[in-house]
């Protein structure tokens, strides 16, 4: 690395991604300020890492979301409190959680 690396400007990298460029879109539009390869490399690569970290901090919450729902779900099947929703609760909240789960696992993973 050299000494004279451009540092990657925070807000820049917000407003992109409020934008919602695509890291091609990106480059091109670093190439037009006049930005040496490097710095353009610095700056896609922070700009991908805040776009997957958003997308990761999304996919955790969703599994917690689903991670409860799961929970709650069999606890209630197993303590039967009601025993007309044994069904609704063993089968049909558990399997909400199962979808959420999976969702949140899409959001980290893809």
């Amino acid at each position: 690395m050299s000494s004279n690396t451009t540092a990657v400007d925070t807000a820049s990298l917000r407003q992109w991604f409020a934008a919602k460029l695509t890291p091609q879109a990106l480059e091109a539009e670093l190439t037009s300020k006049g930005l040496d390869a490097e710095a353009i490399i610095n700056h896609v690569k922070a700009y991908k890492k805040l776009r997957n970290a958003k997308r990761q901090n999304t996919g955790f919450m969703t599994l917690g979301i689903g991670a409860v729902l799961g929970f709650i779900g069999c606890v209630m099947a197993l303590i039967n409190p009601i025993p007309e929703l044994h069904d609704f609760f063993l089968y049909g909240v558990t399997m909400v959680a199962v979808v959420v789960i999976f969702i949140g696992f899409y959001f980290i993973f893809e």
